[in-house]
């Protein structure tokens, strides 16, 4: 049986500037501070910074992290130095979603979805 979502992992070139731009955005400190690896608990789920782990990419997989107020992390987030990739977007049902780019090469995606069910996380 496949569980839920455990980790998010972005490859970065600059380890310290991603932990200190990652640090503000998330508003927790690493759990996990190796030179191969920063891991963050982000409401029990991993976010991962991984240096030389690859090219950071704006395609490919992309990877929602849940929010309650869209329009006011994505001002948040863009004032500590993240672009807007790619416009809020009600998808339906009222969720909505937005990817960022982050000042690493990666996209922060963003997802308000007033449907999630916390409890049905295993």
């Amino acid at each position: 049986m496949i569980n839920g979502l455990r980790t998010a992992i972005y490859p970065v070139a600059d380890l310290a500037k991603a932990k200190q731009w990652y640090t503000k955005v998330f508003g927790v400190e690493p759990y996990f501070d190796q030179p191969f690896y920063v891991g963050y608990n982000v409401g029990g789920f991993e976010l991962g910074l991984l240096p030389e782990g690859g090219t950071p990419a704006t395609t490919g997989a992309l990877v929602y992290w849940g929010v309650e107020d869209i329009e006011a992390e994505v001002a948040r987030i863009t004032a500590l130095g993240a672009a807007i990739h790619g416009a809020i977007q009600d998808v339906g049902e009222n969720i909505k979603t937005v990817e960022l780019a982050d000042p690493f090469g990666n996209l922060l995606c963003l997802i308000y979805n007033p449907h999630f069910d916390l409890k049905a996380v295993r």
